[in-house]
C-alpha cells in the first residue's frame, strides 16, 4: 500500500522559489570583485536566476549539459547555482586554486559547454581556453563597463547583457528529483581529480540535514557568511541552506583576508560562519593584534581538515565564539558529522567536555558510518579501536562521474572514505589519519594528525606536518616538519620535549626539520605526497 500524499519532486529551484515567496525582502549582500558592496533580495535573486535560465536556453544549453563556474562567493555565482540547476543543466563549480593542468583536465572531462568566470580569473581563462575545445563560450560575470578592451578568448560574453536580453518569469521545468544538479571534482592529491555528481534529491536532503539544531543550527534570524568558497563542495551547502531557512546571506567575494572578513562580520551583523582552519588562524591572529572583539558573531563551523584543539580553545576563551568541529568530503555532499554535545555531557567538567569537542562529532541524519579492520570486519565503538571509515546514505556518492571503472567505488553499499578513525560509545567520530598517511611503527599505528595538533599548540609553531620515514628497526618512524611563526625560534630538542607527557613515548617524533612553508592542496589541506617526495631518502639516527 502506498501513502496518499502529493508527489512533488525535490528540486533546487524550489528553494529559491520558497525564499522569494516567503522571505522576498531578505537581503543578500556581496562584496563585489569589481569593488564596492552590492545589495538585493531573494526576490531579486529569483527573478535574475530565471533570466539566467532563459539566457542559457537561448545559448542552446539543455538538460544534462554541464556549465562551469570559476568564481568567488558573490550574488552572480549564487544565481548560477539556481539558474543552471533549475533549468535541468548541471552546475559545475571549478576550483581556480588547482594547477592549470588539472583545470584543463577537469573542464575537458566534464565537457563543459560554457564557463562563467569572475574578472579576477581573466588571465587564467585566457591560458585555459586554447586547451578546452568543448567550451563554446566564456562569460565574464560583470557588466559592459568591465569587459576587457582586448582578450584572446575566442568568444567572450557579458553576464549582465545575457540577463538583460531575457524577460522575467522563466517557468522552471518539473523533472525527476534524481536528475543531476551539480558537479564537484575532488582535489586529486594522489591521482587525477574525480567528479562527484549530485542530484536535486541529494542536495535537498543534505540541505534539510544541514539546518538541524545539532548540525549548523541556523534559523531565519541568523546572518550567514560562508568563508568556505562556493567552488569548494558547494560552500558546504550554505547557498542552499540560506534560502531554505530564509536568512540573510553575506557573500565576501575575493576578500578573504582577516581584515576584510572582520569588517563584513561587523558591518552586516553576521552571526554564523564556516571555513577551514587556515582562515580561522589568520582571523585569530588579526583579532589578537588589533585587540578586537566580535559584536554579533557567536558560532562557527570548522572543517576541511582537522582543527587543532588550540584553535578551538582560543576562539572560545578569548573571543567568546563557539566553533563546532565537522567532518565531510566531496563524496558526502559534504557534511558527514558535526560535533554537538549530548545533554548528559553538559554536566562533565570543562576539560572533559573539551576533549569531546576536539573530535569530529556525531553522524548527521542521512549518514551511516562504521569502522572496519583490514579484513573488513566491523570494529567496536569504544573510542579505542581504530580502522578504515566507511559511510553510506542518500547523499553519499555511489560512483564517480564518467568513471573508468564504474560500479567499483562502493563496497557492499558502503563508501570507503580513506580516513582512519575511532568511534566512541556515544557515536563521536575521531579522525586519526588518512589511511595513506598513518604511520606504522613496529606493527602499531601512530596518528600523524594528533602529533600535528600537539605541535601547533607550541607558541613558536605556525604550522606542522608529520610523515613517516623509513627506519631499519621499526619500519617507519614519525618525522616532524615545522614552520615557525615570524620572529619566533625554537630548537628541535625543545619541540620534542613539548610532547613529553602528552603522548605515549613511542609516539614522539624521532626528528624535527624546519621549512619556510608547507605544500598544500587547492583546498588548503597538507600535501603529504609532496612532503614524502621532498624527504625521500631521509635517514634517521639509529
Amino acid at each position: 500500500m502506498l501513502g496518499l500524499m502529493m508527489s512533488q519532486p525535490l528540486r533546487i529551484a524550489g528553494l529559491i522559489e520558497h525564499a522569494a515567496k516567503w522571505h522576498g525582502d531578505t537581503e543578500i549582500v556581496t562584496r563585489l570583485t569589481e569593488g564596492g558592496i552590492h545589495r538585493y533580495t531573494y526576490a531579486d535573486a529569483h527573478r535574475r536566476s530565471q533570466q539566467l535560465a532563459g539566457a542559457l536556453t537561448a545559448l542552446g544549453v539543455s538538460m544534462g549539459d554541464r556549465v562551469g563556474t570559476l568564481a568567488w562567493n558573490n550574488h552572480r555565482h549564487f544565481e548560477l547555482y539556481y539558474g543552471i540547476s533549475g533549468m535541468g543543466a548541471v552546475c559545475h563549480t571549478i576550483n581556480p586554486r588547482l594547477f592549470p593542468e588539472q583545470l584543463v583536465y577537469i573542464i575537458n572531462h566534464a565537457q563543459d559547454r560554457y564557463i562563467f568566470f569572475d574578472l579576477t580569473f581573466l588571465p587564467l581563462v585566457e591560458k585555459l581556453a586554447p586547451a578546452c575545445p568543448h567550451v563554446l563560450g566564456w562569460v565574464l560575470m560583470s557588466d559592459q563597463a568591465h569587459l576587457p578592451a582586448d582578450t584572446s578568448l575566442p568568444l567572450l560574453l557579458c553576464y549582465e547583457d545575457l540577463l538583460n536580453e531575457q524577460p522575467a518569469g522563466f517557468n522552471w521545468p518539473v523533472f525527476d528529483e534524481n536528475t543531476a544538479s551539480s558537479l564537484c571534482y575532488t582535489s586529486g592529491t594522489t591521482d587525477q581529480p574525480k567528479g562527484v555528481l549530485y542530484s536535486h534529491r541529494s542536495t535537498l536532503l543534505h540541505s534539510y540535514a544541514a539546518g538541524l539544531p545539532d548540525c549548523f543550527n541556523c534559523s531565519v534570524r541568523d546572518v550567514i557568511l560562508p568563508v568556505v568558497p562556493m567552488f569548494h563542495v558547494n560552500a558546504w551547502g550554505i547557498p542552499y541552506l540560506a534560502p531554505l531557512i530564509g536568512c540573510k546571506l553575506v557573500l565576501p567575494g575575493p576578500g578573504l583576508d582577516a581584515a576584510s572578513l572582520f569588517e563584513l562580520f561587523e558591518a552586516e551583523g553576521v552571526t554564523f560562519s564556516a571555513g577551514v582552519p587556515t582562515i580561522w588562524f589568520g582571523l585569530l591572529t588579526f583579532m589578537r593584534e588589533k585587540q578586537a572583539r566580535f559584536s554579533t558573531l557567536g558560532k562557527m563551523i570548522v572543517g576541511g581538515s582537522s582543527c587543532p584543539p588550540a584553535l578551538l580553545k582560543a576562539f572560545d576563551v578569548e573571543l567568546g565564539v563557539t566553533i563546532r568541529h565537522a567532518w565531510g568530503m566531496t563524496e558526502t555532499s559534504p557534511l558527514g558529522t558535526v560535533n554537538t554535545l549530548k545533554s548528559r555531557q553538559l554536566s562533565l567538567s570543562p576539560d572533559e567536555q573539551f576533549a569531546i569537542q576536539t573530535k569530529q562529532g556525531r553522524a548527521i541524519f542521512g549518514v551511516d558510518m562504521k569502522i572496519v579492520d583490514d579484513s573488513g570486519a566491523e570494529l567496536p565503538h569504544n573510542g579505542v579501536a581504530f580502522g578504515d571509515l566507511l559511510v553510506r546514505g542518500p547523499f553519499i556518492v555511489a560512483d564517480y562521474f564518467r568513471s573508468s571503472s564504474p560500479g567499483e567505488l562502493t563496497q557492499d553499499g558502503w563508501f570507503r572514505t580513506g580516513d582512519v578513525a575511532t568511534i566512541d560509545a556515544d557515536g563521536f567520530l575521531n579522525i586519526t589519519d588518512r589511511s595513506k598517511d598513518v604511520i606504522k611503527s613496529g606493527g602499531e599505528w601512530i596518528s600523524s594528525i594528533d602529533l600535528e595538533n600537539l605541535a601547533v599548540a607550541h607558541p613558536a609553531v605556525a604550522e606542522a606536518a608529520v610523515i613517516g620515514v623509513p627506519h631499519p628497526k621499526w619500519g617507519e618512524r614519525p618525522l616532524l616538519i615545522v614552520v615557525c611563526k615570524p620572529g619566533q625560534d625554537v630548537s628541535p630538542e625543545e619541540l620534542l620535549a613539548f610532547f613529553d607527557g602528552k603522548v605515549a613515548s613511542w609516539w614522539k617524533p624521532d626528528a624535527v626539520e624546519f621549512v619556510n612553508q608547507l605544500p598544500h592542496t587547492a583546498t588548503g589541506k597538507l600535501l603529504k605526497t609532496r612532503l614524502r617526495q621532498d624527504f625521500a631518502g631521509y635517514t634517521l639516527a639509529v
